[in-house]
Formats: structure tokens, sequence, C-alpha cells
């Protein structure tokens, strides 16, 4: 089975609007943050003196985190299908909540690095481009907006829980330089 970057653009869209639970908001925010890099490294290919080879690697880092998201879901799924008298599912349900955290903060992350390159070539970077890295920026935003989003949603159930702060931070940082450009 190819993998979902390998595949037709077309069939991942297919793919997305299934009756599926995979693949979701995660990898979609994921192949976002991926299309933001390549428009991202682009831009810098075209603009003297710009380094395109971080935004390459997080466009490949993204792919990646994409095609973890698929199953980071399905332990939870598991769990919250145990009978609700079953003495282990509050507990398994907690652990998978918490795991199924992680790579939506990861694509947060990432979102928010290449929302920031993308920006600083929308800034400063070839004229002829500003409106490709602008889309970049503003994918990346976007992505980085819903990953986080994915992370509180994931972890309502532990408020205390650190990780929550940071997707918090992610979130308010990427929306503030969004508005202030």
């Amino acid at each position: 089975m190819a993998l979902h970057s390998e595949r037709s653009l077309s069939d991942l869209l297919d793919e997305l609007a299934a009756q599926t639970p995979a693949p979701g908001g995660g990898s979609s925010a994921a192949w976002a943050t991926a299309i933001a890099a390549a428009l991202t490294e682009m831009a810098a290919r075209f603009t003297p003196g710009a380094s395109p080879e971080r935004a390459s690697e997080l466009r490949v880092h993204a792919l990646e985190l994409a095609e973890r998201e698929l199953s980071a879901y399905a332990p939870v799924l598991e769990a919250s299908r145990l009978p609700k008298d079953d003495p282990t599912r509050a507990e398994r349900l907690s652990n998978a909540l918490s795991d199924a955290a992680d790579s939506p903060l990861e694509i947060a992350r990432t979102a928010a690095e290449v929302a920031e390159l993308a920006r600083e070539l929308a800034q400063n970077g070839n004229r002829t481009l500003e409106g490709d890295a602008n889309t970049g920026a503003e994918l990346a935003s976007a992505a980085c907006r819903a990953a986080a989003r994915l992370v509180e949603i994931n972890l309502q159930r532990t408020p205390d829980d650190p990780r929550l702060v940071e997707a918090r931070q992610l979130r308010t940082k990427n929306q503030e330089l969004r508005t202030k450009n």
C-alpha cells in the first residue's frame, strides 16, 4: 500500500471525505503544513541569499507527521468502545488521549516554524514571489492553529498537562503574528 504522501491529491481528498476516522484533522493540518513548506521552499529558491534547505526539511517532516497521525487516534477509539463499566476504560481512554496529543503538537510546532520562515520571505524575499510566500504563511498559520486545537481537545480532561500550555502559546503567538502582518 502506498504512503498517503505518494497518492494523488484527488485520492487523498476522497479518503479524507470518506466515512472513516482517518485521515482527519491532524493529517489535514500536516498536509497543509507540507504544502506551505513547499511554497516557502520555492520562494526561498528564488530569493538570493535565502536558504531553502530548512523549508525542505520541514516539508518532509510534515509528511511524516501526516502518516503518523493516521493511526494516532485509533487507541482512543478502541478505549471508547470498551463497555462503560470496564474498570480499565477510564485509564485507557485517558492514556490514549494523552498519546494522541503528541503528533498534533509536533504538527503545530512544525507549522509555526514554516509560518515564520514564510512570513520572513513574504516581507524580505523576492517581490515576485511575495504572494506565494504569503500563501505559505497563511496555510501554515491555519495548520498551526488547527493542530494546536486538536491538542487542546485531546487533553481537555487533563488541564494540568504542560502540553496544553505549549499548544495554547503556539496558537496564540501564531494568531498574533498573523494579525500583525
